[in-house]
């Protein structure tokens, strides 16, 4: 396997990709992944591979996944949580629907507080 396709060269890419895509210099990165710049800029170039805590942190930073960044999905997106998920469908229904769920979400609320109470 050419260095080109390797997985190493793929997540230098990809992470200088993500980086760009997020309109972040190699510090503001290390910043908001508490890193340190030369750390990042090793990363990018090939030189070093992140431990899975730092990949973790990058991933988080970019807020794609580490799968992506990887090699491992060519989709950088995380799945959406469960409360975008809600969110996106809650907009797709009717007024009366809305209503519905929002009286169906309360009393699924309550009766969990009243488990975790008793």
């Amino acid at each position: 396997m050419s260095q080109s396709s390797s997985k190493p060269a793929l997540f230098s890419r990809r992470l200088r990709a993500a980086r760009e895509m997020r309109g972040l210099s190699q510090s503001e990165l290390a910043e908001r992944a508490r890193l340190q710049q030369t750390a990042v800029s090793h990363y990018e170039s090939g030189a070093r591979r992140p431990s899975l805590r730092n990949l973790r942190r990058l991933s988080a930073a970019l807020e794609v996944t580490t799968d992506y960044l990887v090699g491992h999905t060519d989709n950088p997106t995380p799945p959406p949580s469960t409360g975008e998920r809600l969110f996106r469908d809650f907009g797709l229904l009717s007024a009366a629907d809305r209503e519905l769920a929002r009286e169906l979400v309360a009393q699924l609320a309550r009766r969990s507080k009243k488990a975790k109470v008793g």
